[in-house]
């Protein structure tokens, strides 16, 4: 499959900081309306600290919202299919890819977090459709992040897909904003996932990435 240079992420718990509470599900519905204007076909929606039913509910309200945009769930497998998502990002330590690609089945994506070039190389044996690498830089999405693996990463892991003769687009993530984000893509990524530099001017902001990938 082919990714798209620019790939956003709603995160639930960045963008609760930035609005009153009781608004969060309008601001991020308004976020993702805003981004999908701006050209974004492809979203992640990542909800790590609601219930499941919370994650069903949100994910539903998005689907709806954006009924012909790609979207992707983050950990749940399950609640990607009932919601009608498009497929699923799975970590580390969550469902494994081969049993996310059984729940999901072959019509649905199934993208896998690494964090260096051992779990990297290892994930290129699994049934992924693409396959993330991070944080590149350091970020303050995430709690517990990961060391950084640097721009060397992102080479180490692109040398690693030469090497296998895998065709599976290489995403990177983590601490990635417009002013870093064509150095990341010029050391192998095929994809960004933003996170923070989307959240305010959401559709302005995603212009002014497009514009920097021309």
């Amino acid at each position: 499959m082919s990714l798209p240079q620019l790939y956003p992420i709603l995160d639930a718990g960045t963008l609760a900081t930035l609005c009153d509470p009781g608004e969060l599900v309008d601001f991020l519905l308004q976020t993702a309306t805003e981004l999908f204007a701006a050209g974004c076909a492809l979203m992640q929606l990542r909800a790590k600290q609601m219930t499941a039913d919370e994650q069903l509910w949100l994910a539903q309200a998005v689907r709806q919202a954006l009924p012909s945009a790609t979207l992707i769930l983050n950990d749940r497998a399950d609640l990607a299919v009932a919601a009608g998502f498009d497929g699923v990002h799975v970590g580390q330590e969550d469902l494994s890819p081969e049993a996310a690609r059984t729940l999901v089945g072959p019509g649905r994506i199934v993208g896998l977090s690494t964090h260096n070039a051992q779990q990297f190389a290892a994930a290129l044996l699994e049934p992924v459709d693409y396959l993330a690498l991070g944080p590149v830089f350091a970020t303050v999405s995430k709690a517990n992040a990961d060391p950084v693996v640097g721009l060397e990463g992102v080479r180490a892991a692109r040398r690693l897909l030469i090497e296998s003769g895998k065709a599976v687009p290489l995403v990177a993530i983590g601490g990635i904003n417009r002013e870093n984000a064509r150095a990341v893509l010029a050391a192998g990524a095929d994809s960004v996932a933003v996170i923070g530099d989307l959240c305010r001017a959401p559709g302005d902001s995603a212009r002014a990435f497009f514009r920097l990938m021309l």
